[in-house]
């Protein structure tokens, strides 16, 4: 264990990804301590392969081995840095697990974070795939993201405005091989913002016995419950949550597509003549909803989850991924496209 870091040759990856599949690397790079990226990065192996900063291994397929070395940040300290009374100013390492973190700051009396419970991945994972969930995106809620820019060799903060947050999207997304994350700022609120229109919540209250106004640890709570319910959970059956995108169309493609499909779900997309539709009820449209192909299959619960029902290959995943999308396209005339990283092949 060298100081903030630590090497190991020829790294299995099986217990570092969600789906359980198998995959190795030439090096994998366990980071304690942040500071020592400039040193890391200084040398052959990192300099002048291709690098893999993996999280908690929930947002990416290996549909072959790591080319290069692989970097985990392990660091997990989370601080209160700035606190008005109303909105409180919190940094969490990149290492910190995300579900974790939430209930942290629900624990301080602090909201904004609590339709995100329960969802895979690190802290540092966040801000690239600007997670969301039931209606909330993280990027709301994000002041800053710190992280180590490979170009110049030095640290960065970079404020949430520059960031290019979109539905799942990122600055950090569109140049992996540039930023590592290495923390991120939160401004989160004391009195709760609550958002509970999202399809489910309100039901899942009424269900807790919650009367009135819930808490924030109330949605939170209520959130857990459905995404138990509907999700598989990756340390029994493997997967890495919702595998496709809700695709983002204009608002005519929606309409026509609903006037031959009454019951299909839409909601607005990112302006007002864009609607999003669901991912999920695409696919459960063309019947893959419980469909297996030996240990790679698609959730029974879920339609939107692939599984590994034991010793799948990341590649039998990704080509029943792409059977998926093509029956969708042929059928429904919609493009859908993979959530997760695919490492060792391409879409």
């Amino acid at each position: 264990m060298t100081a903030g870091y630590r090497l190991v040759e020829n790294a299995r990856l099986d217990a570092r990804n969600t789906f359980g599949v198998a995959a190795r690397a030439p090096m994998l790079v366990e980071v304690t301590d942040a500071g020592a990226l400039p040193e890391l990065f200084g040398y052959a192996m990192l300099r002048e392969q291709p690098v893999l900063v993996l999280g908690g291994g929930s947002n990416l397929l290996f549909a072959g081995d790591a080319p290069g070395a692989v970097l985990s940040l392990a660091s997990q300290r989370i601080d209160i840095i700035d606190d008005d009374c109303n909105v409180v100013i919190v940094r969490a390492d990149a290492g910190v697990g995300w579900h974790d973190f939430v209930l942290w700051t629900l624990g301080h009396g602090l909201c904004g974070l609590e339709n995100l419970a329960l969802i895979p991945g690190t802290v540092g994972a966040a801000p690239i795939q600007n997670i969301g969930a039931y209606g909330v995106e993280v990027r709301e809620r994000i002041r800053a993201v710190h992280a180590f820019d490979r170009h110049t060799g030095t640290f960065a903060c970079i404020d949430a405005g520059d960031c290019a947050f979109a539905y799942r999207d990122s600055l950090f997304k569109h140049d992996p091989d540039r930023y590592v994350v290495t923390a991120v700022e939160f401004a989160l609120p004391r009195t709760p913002e609550l958002r509970l229109d999202y399809a489910g919540i309100g039901e899942e209250l009424r269900a807790m016995g919650v009367d009135g106004v819930p808490r924030a640890s109330q949605v939170a709570e209520a959130v857990i419950r459905i995404r138990q319910r509907k999700l598989p959970d990756p340390a029994l059956l493997g997967n890495a949550g919702s595998f496709f995108k809700n695709p983002i169309v204009s608002a005519a493609i929606a309409e026509a597509l609903q006037s031959a499909h009454p019951a299909m779900p839409q909601f607005r997309g990112s302006s007002d003549d864009t609607r999003k539709l669901s991912a999920a009820w695409l696919i459960d449209q063309c019947g893959w909803k419980g469909h297996r192909d030996g240990d790679a299959g698609v959730s029974a619960e879920h339609a939107l989850v692939l599984v590994n029902h034991g010793h799948a290959t990341g590649l039998q995943l990704l080509e029943l991924a792409r059977r998926i999308a093509a029956s969708v396209q042929a059928r429904l005339g919609i493009a859908i496209e993979p959530e997760p990283r695919i490492i060792g092949a391409t879409w």
